[in-house]
């Protein structure tokens, strides 16, 4: 067998083909943080550095520098295609904070994009309250988008009274009446934007965003009496953006090209209507490449941030020139593909199940053992590549007997827990036989997944990757050490919720979803850490309290040169008594009915003086503690 190196181990859990350059496997087998040439930290060494500060796991790190390099990246392919098309206009880039309203997200964002002018987006007025305290450049977008009242709009009125650039967008047609009513009462002139449902639609798991049937947006009629009423109000310098939008994770770039052509034209024939407008919002949907496959697969996309620019100027450009309208100031709202790649789940491995792990023990034959165990038995000793479906066959017919004699007493527990350990001795064997075959039958296609140890991690589904539950989205995960070992171990995952649906059956591939994920053996000797990568889009803000596990701790992680790194900030994951107060629970009302319960405890001499004092001392410390397991090393 050939040695396993690092790039082998880079190329089976393909982070070269998602990790969009800033992130690698180095010579030691280790996963890095690259946000810039020369500048790089080891997970592993951040990670460490935590647990001797005593700090638990699950953590997320955050690399500011990442989400300033996608800022950068996003903001120079355009301005590139710009210049190359010789694109009269300009870009601005929008980010909506409902992908991650986190606050270093948002400020570094805020702050990397200052020099593009790069805005926000709003979606409520607790976001609209957020996104107004940032420290923007005076010419950056705060886009208000979303259905809205009268103070929203007003809120957004006073924002334009600061001397900030914000928009209100209409979302449907009677909130033109309450903008015009809201901005007669305060004396500010508004910035309006007005969402237009395209009748082109995106692609992947998003498709039903856009289209005619679309949640948001006017149709051709509505916008139109848009303008008449605003030119009516003397306001249709007003309008100033025309807003499309067909889903988040467009996963085709063709979709994308009929969409902004299409928002185009809608733009050139307001232009003729005498529209003053100012800037072509062209949406979201700039994608992001979870399985690194670079196809229209719904966890993938099959084109690049730079092309993606570069067919948006184009197309715009192009239906410009040929409408002889002026080139609009084009924006996008990009927040998935500007969030994703920064934080990264790190979470222990803390036990292994499964019947291969079981099976290494096989209890000792009983004196009257039944027929069908020694049927298994002489199964497993004669079972070869001429006859292993014949005997697979065989071997599933008595299980199958095994637990029906069990069902109606004719079989002794000894009995079943021999049968049960010799069938998947069975299975094992038939995989080593099978695994260098050019076909495998189908009835043994899912072999590996049956066999498949499952690795207990400390950390909730539910809360910390709540679209892969909801809707099956696949992140990539890979160990982040020991990556210059041979993986000898195929794993499925399970968190440590009380949830059967807390489980990770599916991960990416480059040619299609795997059942299993590659992993090294854990003895236990010493800490096994998985890596959840391009976590940094919606999973923040999605997650749920399941369990009552509670937002995991956070690390604002700096590269430096030289491999080395500064934890610049970190921030515990919520306590216990927080998560059971947003129930609707007590801190004091908790503690009261526990000092009750001890001291009638203590009266009837169930417990004495020293153990409720203990008692009370440990319910204390749990209700400040976090809500992940802790172990003490």
């Amino acid at each position: 067998m050939m040695p396993f190196t690092s790039d082998d181990a880079a190329e089976l859990y393909g982070v070269q083909n998602w990790s969009s350059g800033f992130f690698r496997v180095n010579e030691k087998g280790q996963v890095e943080v690259t946000p810039a040439p020369g500048v790089s930290a080891v997970l592993k060494d951040v990670v460490d550095e935590l647990v001797e500060r005593g700090e638990s796991l699950p953590i997320i790190l955050r690399f500011p520098q990442v989400l300033a390099g996608r800022v950068k990246q996003l903001n120079e392919a355009f301005r590139t295609a710009i210049r190359e098309y010789g694109y009269g206009g300009s870009y601005q880039g929008v980010f909506p904070i409902k992908v991650n309203q986190r606050r270093m997200v948002v400020e570094t964002i805020a702050e990397a994009g200052f020099e593009y002018a790069h805005g926000l987006e709003a979606g409520s007025k607790a976001e609209l309250a957020l996104c107004l305290a940032q420290n923007m450049h005076s010419e950056a977008l705060l886009c208000c988008n979303g259905f809205k009242d009268d103070g929203f709009i007003k809120l957004a009125l006073w924002g334009r009274a600061l001397g900030k650039n914000v928009v209100v967008t209409l979302e449907k047609f009677s909130e033109l009446e309450r903008v015009l009513k809201v901005s007669r009462e305060l004396g500010v002139r508004p910035a309006i934007g007005v969402r237009f449902k395209l009748h082109a639609r995106g692609s992947g798991q998003w498709e039903e965003s856009g289209g005619d049937a679309a949640k948001f947006g006017l149709n051709a009629s509505e916008l139109l009496q848009v303008v008449e009423r605003l030119r009516q109000e003397d306001m249709l310098d007003t309008l100033v953006m025309l807003h499309t939008h067909i889903g988040s994770q467009i996963t085709d770039i063709r979709r994308i090209k009929i969409a902004v052509r299409e928002a185009t034209q809608v733009y050139s024939d307001l232009v003729d209507e005498g529209v003053g407008l100012k800037y072509l919002n062209v949406g979201g949907g700039l994608g992001v490449d979870y399985d690194g496959s670079k196809t229209t697969f719904y966890a993938s996309m099959n084109y690049t941030m730079h092309e993606y620019a570069s067919d948006v100027v184009y197309s715009v450009q192009e239906v410009c020139k040929q409408n002889g309208v002026r080139e609009p100031t084009i924006v996008s709202e990009s927040g998935r593909a500007l969030t994703a790649h920064h934080a990264v789940l790190i979470v222990p491995v803390i036990d292994v199940t499964g019947p291969t792990r079981g099976s290494q023990f096989i209890p000792e034959p009983a004196e009257d053992q039944h027929q069908v165990v020694k049927d298994l038995e002489e199964i497993l000793a004669n079972i070869n590549l001429r006859n292993y479906r014949e005997m697979y066959n065989d071997a599933v017919g008595d299980k199958e007997t095994l637990h029906n004699l069990f069902d109606l007493g004719y079989l002794t527990l000894r009995d079943r827990a021999r049968g049960e350990a010799i069938f998947n001795a069975i299975l094992q064997k038939l995989a080593k036989l099978v695994s260098g075959l050019p076909y495998v039958p189908d009835e043994l296609e899912d072999l590996p997944k049956v066999l498949a140890d499952k690795y207990i991690c400390n950390f909730s589904l539910f809360q910390s990757l709540p679209d892969n539950w909801a809707i099956q989205a696949l992140f990539p995960i890979t160990p982040i050490d020991r990556l210059s070992e041979r993986p000898t171990r195929q794993a499925t995952l399970v968190d440590i919720t009380c949830d059967s649906d807390g489980k990770i059956e599916k991960f990416i591939d480059l040619r299609d979803v795997k059942a299993t994920l590659p992993l090294h053996d854990v003895d236990g000797s010493s800490a096994y850490y998985l890596g959840f990568f391009l976590m940094g889009a919606y999973q923040d803000v999605l997650g749920s309290a399941h369990n009552l596990f509670g937002k995991v701790s956070e690390a604002h992680v700096l590269a430096r040169p030289g491999g080395k790194h500064d934890i610049e900030l970190f921030v515990r994951g919520q306590k216990a008594r927080r998560i059971i107060e947003s129930m609707g629970y007590e801190e004091p009302m908790l503690r009261d009915s526990i000092g009750e319960q001890a001291d009638r405890a203590e009266a009837i001499g169930e417990l004495d003086p020293g153990d409720k004092s203990e008692l009370l001392e440990d319910y204390d410390e749990e209700l400040l503690g976090y809500t992940y397991l802790e172990y003490e090393e």
